[in-house]
């Protein structure tokens, strides 16, 4: 099932992917990584609903509540748009223009915790929560794809988000099949490991002069079209990409190498830097058979000091080598 979305002439489809197409989409998508290595992902997710107490830093603040809140929330839409160096979308042999809305299953609004507001929001803008229960990806096979795909723990992929902390939050939960680290040190040696190279357009805003605000607000002061509707995974994915490539083009000379691996709200210093992290906290470590395990007195996923080798091994037993 496709969106087909007309706009200055060109065609794009946001590709609606469900349990049974997943498959089928995810061979399009191993097919334009090499050719389109600049990926552009949102996701939607049941809102913000917990908010840590105690005395923290602004960043530890931060991501203590990424942590809780990816922890006990469910992904409902992952888009991704794929782009070359030029911002162009790859066709798929189609002659249009391909984006990816994955839908998953395992949100159940009569069930599960969420934010109203949030919820009511994406109703607004589309979102059908009963089909995604009733043909929405369950989430182990899409991880099982994805990780297989190309994408993910490649150097050459670049990563582009707006404010994009929660959604790369959700991706290592999935991947890693445990809740976030409790360090943000630790959650920077999973994203060095699984999506080495990643750009954040809401940080990069910081060196532009007069730009400011939303993804919308920024589109709007870019001149760049929005397809399809705001709040659905897949357009603001394209919206994403497309802003990037105008801002990357009008502001940083065509390159922003030089501002990659930061996460806008998040101390993103140990990002990029080789070798591992050493924290200064001591941290509870439970491992078993080289795999991490959750320590559940404490609620946190205890990966101190974690290195190249300790993440290899952790994920050679499924889909890496």
């Amino acid at each position: 099932m496709t969106t087909t979305i007309s706009t200055a002439g060109v065609s794009i489809h946001i590709r609606e992917v469900w349990a049974d197409n997943l498959e089928e989409e995810f061979k399009l998508i191993r097919g334009v990584v090499h050719t389109h290595p600049y990926l552009a992902m949102d996701t939607e997710f049941p809102g913000v609903v917990i908010k840590p107490t105690g005395v923290f830093s602004n960043f530890d603040y931060n991501y203590q509540t990424i942590k809780l809140n990816v922890d006990k929330l469910k992904l409902i839409q992952l888009g991704l748009a794929f782009t070359d160096e030029h911002g162009n979308l790859p066709t798929c042999n189609t002659g249009e223009g391909c984006v990816w809305q994955f839908n998953f299953r395992e949100f159940h609004l009569r069930e599960d915790l969420h934010a109203p507001d949030s919820i009511n929001l994406l109703k607004q803008s589309g979102i059908n929560f009963q089909m995604n229960e009733d043909r929405g990806i369950d989430a182990s096979v899409f991880t099982e794809l994805f990780a297989s795909s190309g994408i993910v723990h490649n150097p050459n992929v670049h990563w582009i988000t707006f404010h994009g902390a929660h959604d790369f939050g959700y991706l290592l939960k999935m991947l890693t099949q445990q809740n976030l680290p409790y360090w943000q040190a630790d959650f920077f040696n999973l994203m060095k490991f699984f999506f080495p190279t990643f750009y954040d357009v809401k940080y990069l805003m910081r060196f532009c002069d007069n730009l400011y605000g939303s993804l919308n607000k920024l589109a709007e002061k870019l001149n760049v079209e929005r397809v399809g509707s705001c709040h659905q995974a897949g357009s603001d994915s394209l919206l994403t990409a497309r802003t990037y490539t105008k801002l990357k083009q009008a502001f940083f000379h065509g390159s922003t190498d030089k501002y990659a691996c930061v996460l806008y709200g998040l101390d993103s210093f140990s990002a990029c830097v080789e070798g591992s992290v050493h924290w200064i906290y001591p941290t509870p470590l439970n491992r078993e058979d080289g795999y991490l395990k959750q320590d559940n007195s404490k609620d946190l996923c205890s990966v101190n000091s974690l290195n190249h080798r300790d993440v290899r091994h952790f994920a050679s037993s499924s889909f890496w080598y």
